[in-house]
C-alpha cells in the first residue's frame, strides 16, 4: 500500500505543471518564426549541426535580417552592435535538434524582451484607404519595399509614390484597387 502511495505522489509531481512558463499561442512569435525558418535553412543547406557551424550561419542570416527579426538578432547577440552575446543559447540546443519553441522558452528566461517582439500587422493594400493612413505608415510601406520617397513633403506625395510602385511590389493589390 505504501508503494502504491509513493507511485501516485510521484505521478502527481510529474503531471503537475511546474513553475516554468510555457509558451502560449502567439507568445514569442518572432523568435519561433525566425528560428523555425533558420532551422529549416540549416537542414535545406546541409549545414553540419555543430555549435560553430550553426553560430556562423546564424551570424550570416542575421546580417540580412530586417525589422523585428533584426531586433531579435540584436537581443541574442548575433549582430555586430549587440551589447550581449547569448548566441550559444541558440546554437547549442539547435545542434541537438531541440524544438525552437523550447529554445524560445529558455531565451525568454534570459531576456523577456525576446518574447515581447511581435510582427507588425500587414496592411491589405487592395482595400486600405491610403488617404486615411498616417505618414508614418505610408513611409513604412515604402521602407518594406526597400524604396524611399526623396522630395516627398506632403502626404499626397507619399500616396502618389506608393501608387506608382504598387504594380511592381504588390501587383494583385494594384489590380484590385479601383482608385488608380
Amino acid at each position: 500500500m505504501l508503494y502504491l502511495g509513493g507511485i501516485s505522489v510521484a505521478l502527481a509531481l510529474v503531471l503537475m505543471p511546474s513553475g516554468i512558463a510555457c509558451l502560449r499561442e502567439g507568445d514569442c512569435e518572432v523568435c519561433v518564426s525566425f528560428l523555425g525558418k533558420f532551422y529549416q535553412s540549416l537542414k535545406d543547406n546541409n549545414i553540419k549541426f555543430t555549435n560553430e557551424a550553426i553560430e556562423n550561419a546564424l551570424m550570416k542570416t542575421c546580417k540580412e535580417a530586417k525589422g523585428k527579426e533584426n531586433r531579435l538578432c540584436y537581443y541574442i547577440g548575433a549582430t555586430a552592435d549587440a551589447a550581449t552575446k547569448i548566441v550559444n543559447e541558440v546554437s547549442k540546443p539547435l545542434s541537438y535538434h531541440v524544438p525552437v519553441e523550447k529554445i524560445c522558452e529558455k531565451l525568454k528566461k534570459k531576456d523577456s524582451q525576446i518574447c515581447e517582439l511581435k510582427y507588425d500587422k500587414q496592411l491589405d493594400l487592395s482595400t486600405v484607404d491610403l488617404k486615411k493612413l498616417k505618414v508614418k505608415d505610408l513611409k513604412k510601406i515604402l521602407d518594406e519595399w526597400g524604396e524611399s520617397c526623396k522630395g516627398c513633403v506632403e502626404k499626397s506625395d507619399f500616396i502618389r509614390k506608393i501608387n506608382e510602385l504598387m504594380p511592381k511590389y504588390a501587383p494583385s493589390a494594384a489590380k484590385a484597387r479601383t482608385d488608380l
